[in-house]
């Protein structure tokens, strides 16, 4: 096998470090290469250095320097040098010039007491910026809000403005802004702020952290503030911030750089009083003295938990809440819903990880800081895995799932910046998702990386359905991820896999459907489709099947061999049916033929005979209805007429006056007329006007089909024929002046025939109703018969419906009747309703509405719904409205709850209260208070208008009133209920004894370190507010090294850092009038202990010594509570511990080595820890060797250099092209030799045809895939500074045949 390529080496042997350097000063950074000649390249943040008075750039042989003048802060970056591949990291860290310290501040000053500047309450804001140096030194920048670079605006995505990474010093404030665009919104957005993974930063609101939100009402933006307070070296790192609407859901990730403050000679005391009430210094506390010192950091001071729960155990610090945190606690059956939650997909590998996380790792010896225990990032972001060494030059290996990480393209970076060693990995995917490792020699820190999908969006919502019992539903959605998790619920109700048989799941790609497949008054409800990135809603109603009958069959009249045919339309267009001739199915055949097209159903009968008059009825299966119509032969007799008959109209319809044809819009009117008469009379149609009627003009027909219609109209005549001057002579009246038009382009047309005539109107019309006059004239004499013709159709559709009276899920639907009713009286109404955004109406009502207003019902809260109306007569259902005005159901919220009285005093009342049990969707814009007198009835605003917080102080009232209080909430569909108090509250400051309730913790004696802040809070009641008198063993406390701060609830003594001399019995006193309480506090303030006196080396006897020494005179204000005792080889001075809190102050060290030469120390011990220094036994004790010394002979180095020499030929080959072929030898030589490989005297060193390999001495040179060009004679040669050899090899390549 080849010998794999082994990753290159550096080519600097001297690399450049970080480097520390005052303001003004001058950098140098020098490198060194392994060859001269190379070029080399500076860098500065990623930028290439170019020479300049203020860079200047030296290179003389592998030497090359980079010197940087008048340094500044802006030069506080990343620096980089490069030669060929290999690049190295930098820093250079600008420190600030320390100044003289200025005089102190005057007498005066100093001497005010502490109290005068403190804030009297307990809610008194924080400064602003309280990284202020006092000493006169110079303050480090701050980056406050005014200051931060104005984010862009986010043009896609819910933010319209994301946060920006910031910058902070230790002690100064610092907001973050992100703002949300609020026009389009229903509701308030949902905006949450993390640290890190998951600790949800909600939870650690308080005196560090302070989250506010508000909104912008003329630009339409929520605004989001996330404020850091004091800000510690511990705040800093990776935050997020995200924001999720009803159907769309929004994360950006922002960091926190905080830096060092400058160090102080000394603070003012005033500074020291205003951070008084924060746990300073930029230290993290541990449990036990973050509740000494009264209250956990990051947290509210409240002390009503101390006053409540005065006997419970001292508390801890609680530790940063993390997905572990939660699968731990929580129960097994929860897992799977929590992996929902937090998108995690691998559920069996979780619970795997779960199961092997092991205990917290002892300290390292190699690392100075262990990767995290689990890192979280999205897909396709990247992550970086950052470790700490202790020794900067060890050498590390990364590690996933126990394979070793190699360099391949982008995908992984390796970087080296002083001592930190970071892993980049880019464009993370789930194939990422694993475990890591870092080692170092034998030691090794593990990680777990979750790779987490994006929210999966809803990007189709579900659609209402109305479906009739039986009918297959189908819910569609469309999300924004293929394979995502979707849950179904019906009615809050999750559906699971075990009503498969009712219920049926399908996925395909990003769409997912709910399949019902026969559908039950019991599927009726709301389905929800839940994502981890939104839900969508939609309603379901299963109807009992009705079925409409638009249009019945009408009865007939049909002469001899003409077509009859009977048509009716239903509602439904998969009802089926069957035709009945007197009760029989009509079975179909050339003749009679049955159609069914969409919801019109047809009977064509062909060629009339006698024999097919019958009744015919329509039987739609499933229903009980039955459509019957008679089908009446005309049969046409011919008698013997005499000459000179008078003309006769046979009609039927004769005797009434006039007759009646109703004809429905767009349908075809046929009328035939029998006539009689000879010789054959003139037939003349006229349409009249009941009261007009001699001013209208006529149809004129002449025998022998010679028709002329005449339509006079407003005195014009229309001409069907080119008989207009017969016409204008037999009408008398006629004008030929009209336009004459063509048969074919007529709508309404006469035909005549020999004992008949024909009146059709093709797609009759509104302005085709009237009476018509049929007129026969001949030599004999005259008839006349009148027809009236009426013509009906759908009503117009109505005016946009009206919404009135919207409340939680229902409304009020007005509307007016149409303008034109069709000519037929309105049966009723159907009312529809859809979403805003959707395009499927949804029909309310089955049932003809009779009223002009319906209260719909069963509508979601917030959803946005248009309603639009139909009117129906006899005829039909008009087309639909316009849709009305866009609503939204909503409804006030309910009153607030636990409405009570904090506090009373002589001009103000303080309330407090909690947010309504249910807001609904209209959000919550605020409340208002109001109160009245006791026996009045008008009610006064406590304030000008609403407040959004949850607490109230009512200022300016008389003392001595009794006033009743309430409260409302307020959204955009009104006000609540009120919530009133139970009885009126007197106006009057009530006088309370003092109590001081001192907690638990601070009735034993306090250990505190030297250098440790000390933050003592006192809690203690007492109306009106108490005076607070502290003292130290009976002596009054000085302000400038002990800090008080007292509120109406509290008072704080503060040590910003403690010192021996603060040890001591502390009093404090709370007075009212001639009432006192006190307490006591003792403070014992420890520091190290000295080293121990007197070690010596009693006796040597052995492998043991035996030592004693004298306990320390100092002993650091605690008692000693051991040694430790090292012992050291005088040849290597490395000390290892021989005892560890030992006891005793003599001791015997044994198992020593023989031969070698010791001494020892002691280190001293107290429950502050170890002694600085140590006490070192002035002797050595030497371990005497036992028996005879042993000489080594002398032996003569044996030189093993040797010239090159093959041990092995270099065969001739004969190879196929297009095949790979191996030349092998072998050689030997010391030093080992280089190796040259040559094709007819050419060097194949930097041809890329060919490889060559060298394992133990076997040379190996491959060729790829030959071609007869690469025949030749080929030569291996082998140099040593010994001597060289060369050997050689001829190689034919053939072409196969």
């Amino acid at each position: 096998m080849p010998e794999p390529v082994k990753k290159p080496a550096s080519a600097f042997i001297k690399k450049p470090k970080t480097t520390d350097v005052i303001a003004g000063g001058v950098a140098v950074f020098e490198a060194e290469t392994e060859k001269t000649g190379i070029k080399v390249k500076w860098q500065r943040n990623g930028i290439e250095i170019a020479a300049s008075d203020k860079y200047v750039i030296k290179s003389e042989g592998n030497k090359h320097s980079l010197t940087i003048n008048s340094v500044g802060k802006e030069d506080d970056v990343t620096y980089a040098v490069i030669a060929g591949s290999s690049k190295v990291k930098f820093e250079l860290k600008v420190k600030e010039p320390e100044k003289v310290e200025e005089a102190p501040p005057p007498p005066e000053s100093a001497a005010q007491p502490a109290v005068s500047d403190a804030p009297k309450g307990a809610d008194a804001p924080q400064p602003t910026i309280s990284n202020e140096p006092t000493d006169g030194s110079k303050s480090s920048e701050v980056l406050p809000t005014e200051a931060q670079q104005e984010a862009p605006v986010d043009p896609i995505g819910v933010f319209v403005t994301r946060p920006q990474d910031g910058e902070v010093t230790v002690g100064g404030n610092i907001t973050f802004t992100a703002k949300v665009a609020g026009e389009s919104l229903l509701k308030k957005p949902s905006v949450k702020w993390f640290k890190g993974k998951w600790m949800d930063l909600a939870s650690k609101v308080g005196k560090h952290l302070q989250l506010h939100e508000n909104y912008d009402r003329n630009n339409k933006v929520y605004v989001f503030e996330m404020q850091i307070i004091d800000a510690k070296m511990a705040y800093a790192g990776a935050y997020r911030c995200e924001a999720a609407t009803k159907d769309k859901f929004d994360s950006c990730n922002f960091s926190l750089v905080v830096n060092e403050a400058p160090a102080a000679a000394e603070m003012d005391f005033r500074s020291a009083l205003r951070r008084g009430s924060m746990v300073g210094g930029g230290r993290r506390m541990t449990g036990a003295f973050a509740s000494a010192d009264g209250h956990e950091e990051g947290r509210e001071l409240d002390f009503s938990a101390l006053l409540r729960k005065r006997t419970e155990a001292k508390t801890e610090a609680q530790p940063d809440v993390d997905v572990w945190e939660i699968l731990r606690k929580a129960p097994a059956s929860e897992y799977e819903k929590i992996a929902f939650q937090y998108g995690i997909t691998d559920l069996r590998g979780m619970l795997k990880r779960l199961k092997r996380m092991k205990k917290e790792e002892k300290k390292s010896t190699a690392f100075a800081k262990r990767l995290d225990p689990a890192y979280q990032t999205d897909k396709g972001q990247k992550i970086k895995l950052m470790v700490e060494l202790a020794n900067p030059d060890a050498e590390v290996k990364w590690l996933k799932n126990g394979q070793e990480i190699q360099v391949s393209g982008s995908k992984y970076i390796f970087e080296a910046l002083g001592n930190k060693r970071i892993l980049t990995i880019n464009h993370c995917s789930l194939a990422d998702d694993a475990a890591y490792q870092c080692v170092i020699g034998e030691e090794k820190t593990f990680t777990e990386l979750f790779v987490r999908e994006p929210p999966v969006l809803i990007t189709h919502s579900l659609e209402d359905q109305v479906v009739m019992v039986g009918e297959r539903v189908e819910f569609e959605i469309e999300v924004s991820e293929e394979g995502a998790a979707v849950k179904w619920e019906k009615d809050g109700v999750e559906l699971t896999r075990e009503e498969a048989f009712k219920y049926r799941f399908k996925k395909d790609g990003k769409k997912h459907y709910l399949i019902i497949n026969e559908s039950t008054k019991e599927d009726n409800g709301h389905y929800k489709a839940k994502t981890n990135g939104g839900e969508s809603v939609a309603e379901l109603i299963v109807q009992e099947k009705k079925l409409e009958v638009y249009q019945s069959i009408a009865d007939l009249t049909v002469k001899a061999r003409d077509q009859a045919v009977f048509k009716c339309e239903v509602s439904d267009e998969n009802v089926k049916g069957i035709w009945l001739k007197n009760g029989k199915e009509v079975i179909p055949n050339e003749r009679t033929k049955i159609s069914h097209i969409g919801r019109i159903h047809k009977l064509t009968i062909d060629d009339v005979t006698p024999e097919d008059e019958a009744d015919y009825s329509f039987v739609p299966e499933g229903f009980a209805y039955n459509l019957s119509a008679h089908l009446r032969f005309l049969e046409v007799k011919i008698d013997f007429v005499p000459r000179n008959e008078p003309p006769k109209i046979r009609l039927d319809c004769m005797g009434q006056s006039p007759d009646t044809i109703i004809v429905v819009a767009g349908n075809k009117l046929r009328l035939d007329v029998p006539i009689s008469g000879d010789p054959v009379p003139t037939v003349i149609w006229q349409k009249v006007n009941k009261f007009r009627a001699r001013q209208h003009g006529a149809f004129q027909m002449f025998p022998h089909s010679s028709c002329v219609l005449c339509l006079f109209q407003n005195n014009e005549l229309v001409l069907l024929s080119d008989q207009s001057k017969d016409i204008t002579g037999t009408g008398g009246d006629l004008n030929n002046d009209n336009k004459v038009l063509s048969d074919s382009e007529g709508r309404v047309r006469v035909e005549m025939y020999e004992d008949h005539c024909v009146f059709t109107i093709e797609g009759a019309e509104k302005e085709d109703e009237g009476v018509y006059r049929v007129t026969l004239k001949n030599p004999a004499g005259e008839d006349t018969a009148d027809i009236t013709v009426k013509v009906i159709d759908v009503p117009d559709p109505p005016e946009a419906p009206e919404i009135t009276n919207v409340g939680e899920d229902n409304c009020i639907v007005q509307w007016q009747p149409p303008k034109y009713d069709g000519g037929q009286p309105v049966l009723g109404y159907i009312l529809e309703r859809k979403k805003k955004k959707s395009y499927r109406w949804m029909r309310l009502n089955f049932d003809l509405l009779k009223d002009l207003s319906y209260e719909a019902k069963r509508m979601i809260e917030g959803v946005v719904y248009e309603m639009r109306i139909y009117a129906v007569n006899s005829v039909g259902m008009s087309r639909p409205s316009a849709a009305s005005q866009p609503f939204i159901p909503i409804a006030p919220p309910s009153e607030p709850t636990h409405f009570t009285v904090e506090d009373i005093c002589d001009t103000s009342v303080t309330l407090k209260w909690r947010p309504p049990e249910r807001i609904g969707a209209g959000g919550l814009d605020g409340y208002n208070i109001e109160y009245c007198k006791e026996g009045s009835t008008e009610w006064i605003p406590a304030l000008h208008g609403l407040i959004e917080r949850t607490s109230v102080l009512v200022k300016d009232l008389v003392t001595g009133d009794k006033l009743n209080f309430r409260i409302t909430a307020v959204n955009l569909a009104g006000a609540s209920q009120p919530a009133v108090t139970k009885e009126p509250i007197t106006v009057r400051e009530i006088l309370q004894r003092p109590k001081i309730w001192l907690p638990r913790n601070l009735r034993q004696t306090l250990m505190k370190k030297v250098g440790d802040t000390i933050n003592i809070v006192v809690p203690f009641q007492g109306k009106p507010r108490p005076k607070v008198i502290w003292t130290k063993d009976g002596q009054p406390i000085d302000s400038k090294e002990v800090g008080i701060r007292n509120s109406n609830t509290d008072t704080i003594l503060f040590i910003r850092k403690a010192e021996r001399h603060h040890s001591g019995i502390y009093e404090v006193e709370v007075q009212i009038e001639s009432m006192i309480d006190k307490a006591t506090i003792a403070i014992q303030i420890m520091d190290k202990p000295g080293p121990p006196q007197n070690v010596k080396i009693v006796d040597v006897w052995g492998f043991n010594v035996a030592l004693e020494w004298k306990p320390p005179q100092d002993d650091g204000n605690a008692p000693i509570t051991g040694y430790t005792v090292q012992k050291a080889d005088k040849k290597t001075m490395e000390w290892y511990t021989v005892f560890e809190h030992y006891r005793r102050t003599n001791c015997v060290a044994s198992d020593l080595i023989m031969g070698n030469e010791y001494y020892f120390r002691v280190f001293s011990e107290n429950l502050y820890g170890l002694s600085e220094n140590a006490a070192i036994t002035k002797n050595s004790a030497y371990i005497k060797k036992t028996g005879t010394d042993y000489k080594p002979p002398n032996y003569k180095e044996h030189d093993f250099s040797e010239a090159p020499k093959f041990t092995h030929p270099l065969p001739d080959r004969s190879v196929i092209s297009g095949y790979n072929a191996t030349l092998s030898c072998a050689v030997r030589g010391s030093p080992k030799p280089k190796i040259f490989w040559f094709k007819n005297k050419v060097d194949l060193s930097g041809d890329a045809k060919y490889r060559m390999f060298s394992k133990h001495g076997v040379l190996t040179l491959e060729i790829r895939k030959p071609s007869p060009f690469d025949g030749g004679l080929y030569t291996c040669k082998a140099v040593n500074e010994c001597g060289e050899a060369e050997i050689e090899c001829r190689l034919d390549v053939r072409v196969p045949q």
